[in-house]
């Protein structure tokens, strides 16, 4: 079986669709947004480079907001709204002009293990931190087209982090079923084109930290979002590209690589897609198509996800 795994790895590396943008006009007429996250290493390893080709790209791309999908504050998370890690990891290296823009985070393992309260009470300090709640939802609407977002905390959803009250205090304190029965909700409720669902933790995708964490996600939240007309579930924490198809769902589930350092990556059952080059992702949506663009830190798309109507 791993000789199995290391030929698909070697098959899938040497088909990297590595490709520099050169004509903008893919994003053209469309809504398009950003998706980053793992961002809090200090400006360390390739986060500057990252934050600054973000911030070059949404000159030409006009990203309307960034999905941010946890770990924005690396270590031990933020400890106030003042806390030097929010300067250092978020408004100095993140501040170009074209990424003064909304950012919806959602909380990560690393913000779990700092005062979570006040990664959402940073909402009233910052012009673009944008986060209402631990789980929230959003519509949007333009030139006719609409897609919903829902922000889902994933970290109370393991038992890893619900039983490590010493590490993870807060996760054990969130109401579990609540948050499952409200994302049934929002989901059953949904009537937008394009429906995505974004969490910190993969539901399928290989990690080396702990495969307890996938198999809570597939036994809690995948029943839900397979009842319903998911297009994508979009994630990260694992630090590289990942695309899984599974066998009798058809939500495409992605990994959105580190916004700083990046791992090596190991195909799973369903695997179309793995890279282990840091980066980030553009999503573009009109009436007909919603595509994501897996970005390295050069600006070459990797990998594109397309969805159509």
């Amino acid at each position: 079986m791993k000789k199995v795994f290391s030929l698909l790895l070697v098959i899938l590396l040497s088909n990297w669709a590595v490709a520099q943008i050169t004509d903008y006009s893919i994003f053209d007429k469309k809504f398009n947004f950003y998706v980053a996250n793992d961002l809090g290493r200090n400006g360390y390893y390739d986060q500057k480079p990252i934050a600054e080709l973000m911030g070059t790209m949404a000159e030409e791309i006009g990203p309307e907001f960034v999905v941010a999908t946890g770990d924005i504050h690396h270590f031990e998370g933020v400890r106030s709204v003042n806390d030097p890690l929010w300067m250092t990891n978020y408004e100095l290296i993140y501040s170009h002009p074209e990424l003064m823009i909304d950012w919806f985070p959602v909380l990560g393992n690393h913000e779990y293990r700092g005062n979570t309260q006040a990664v959402l009470d940073y909402t009233s300090i910052s012009r673009r931190w944008t986060m209402p709640a631990r789980y929230y939802t959003k519509a949007f609407e333009d030139k006719g087209t609409t897609i919903r977002i829902v922000w889902i905390d994933t970290a109370p959803m393991m038992d890893k982090y619900r039983n490590d009250s010493a590490t993870y205090h807060d996760a054990c304190k969130q109401d579990l079923q609540k948050q499952l029965s409200w994302i049934d909700s929002v989901l059953t409720s949904a009537k937008e084109d394009w429906i995505i669902v974004a969490g910190h933790h993969p539901i399928y995708a290989e990690t080396s930290k702990d495969d307890s964490e996938r198999l809570d996600m597939q036994k809690r939240l995948d029943p839900i979002l397979r009842k319903h007309k998911v297009d994508m579930y979009i994630c990260g924490h694992i630090h590289n590209f990942q695309h899984i198809r599974r066998l009798g769902s058809d939500i495409d589930y992605i990994v959105n690589s580190a916004g700083s350092l990046a791992r090596k990556v190991k195909p799973t059952e369903g695997t179309v897609f793995c890279n282990p080059e840091p980066g980030f992702s553009v999503v573009s949506a009109d009436k007909k198509e919603l595509t994501l663009r897996m970005i390295d830190k050069k600006g070459n798309i990797l990998h594109t996800i397309s969805r159509k109507k």
